[in-house]
């Protein structure tokens, strides 16, 4: 009986410790993302994976709805920043654009200046086998942290905080933050009339709202390149960049 409430007291204990925590790195962040919440659970929230809120069964659920939700944020925000800022760009051009700025890899990126995977709430799955430097999970971390900003102070609070990380120079950014390596890769390969370029999809993981694809590129059935993305597109892409590496060609 003594060491069940010994051990009682101690569960108790570590679950204060745990919430002082999380208290005091709520805090810290707020001074990265420079706000300050009015509901601090929303944050909180924002950070916790689904592997936390299954382990905890945290009230609040995980980031995962925040995270679908801050994904439409980021794109209205990044869309009426290049509508109004490029008035001579086409909508091709700027579709690309918007692609490379809310892309998993430029989000990563993102969350990486503002140190976010220090603040995750993560289980010890994830936690033990590099969760916090995950390139997936920080992007969507960050994607949640936007929908929590805009929850709590509305879309201009939103907007402030997306355009930090967005450059102030884009019409550079549009010369060189997005290559068409499809096209440069069928460029490569029409030099031999012969060879023939062709991208299988073979694989899509994760839920419909967060869905990434997985797509090969193969040279004469040969997989000379593979790509994953939130897009079909985004992910051949993303494989014909890796095939040009690996053929000698260095891809921005």
């Amino acid at each position: 009986m003594e060491n069940l409430e010994n051990e009682l007291r101690k569960a108790f204990r570590d679950n204060v410790k745990s919430k002082h925590e999380i208290s005091e790195n709520i805090e810290k962040l707020e001074k990265e993302l420079r706000y300050t919440f009015k509901n601090k659970e929303l944050l909180k929230q924002a950070l916790s994976h689904s592997s936390y809120a299954n382990e905890r069964k945290h009230a609040g659920g995980s980031n995962e709805r925040l995270e679908f939700l801050g994904d439409s944020v980021l794109s209205i925000v990044v869309s009426d920043h290049l509508y109004k800022n490029l008035t001579s760009v086409a909508e091709g051009e700027l579709t690309k654009l918007r692609a490379s700025l809310v892309c998993e890899k430029s989000l990563h990126i993102f969350a990486q200046q503002i140190h976010l995977g220090d603040y995750l709430l993560l289980g010890k799955g994830e936690e033990n086998t590099g969760g916090r430097e995950r390139p997936s999970i920080l992007a969507d971390a960050f994607e949640a942290v936007i929908a929590a900003i805009y929850l709590d102070g509305g879309m201009e609070a939103a907007s402030r905080h997306i355009l930090r990380f967005i450059p102030a120079d884009l019409e550079r950014t549009r010369r060189v933050a997005y290559s068409d390596y499809k096209t440069i890769l069928q460029e490569v390969v029409q030099m031999n009339p012969e060879e023939k370029v062709e991208y299988v999809l073979i694989g899509e993981e994760g839920p419909d709202h967060n869905k990434r694809f997985v797509v090969e590129v193969c040279l004469n059935s040969q997989v000379i390149g593979t790509g994953k993305g939130r897009s079909k597109k985004e992910a051949e892409q993303l494989a014909a960049k890796e095939a040009l590496k690996l053929m000698g060609y260095e891809a921005q």
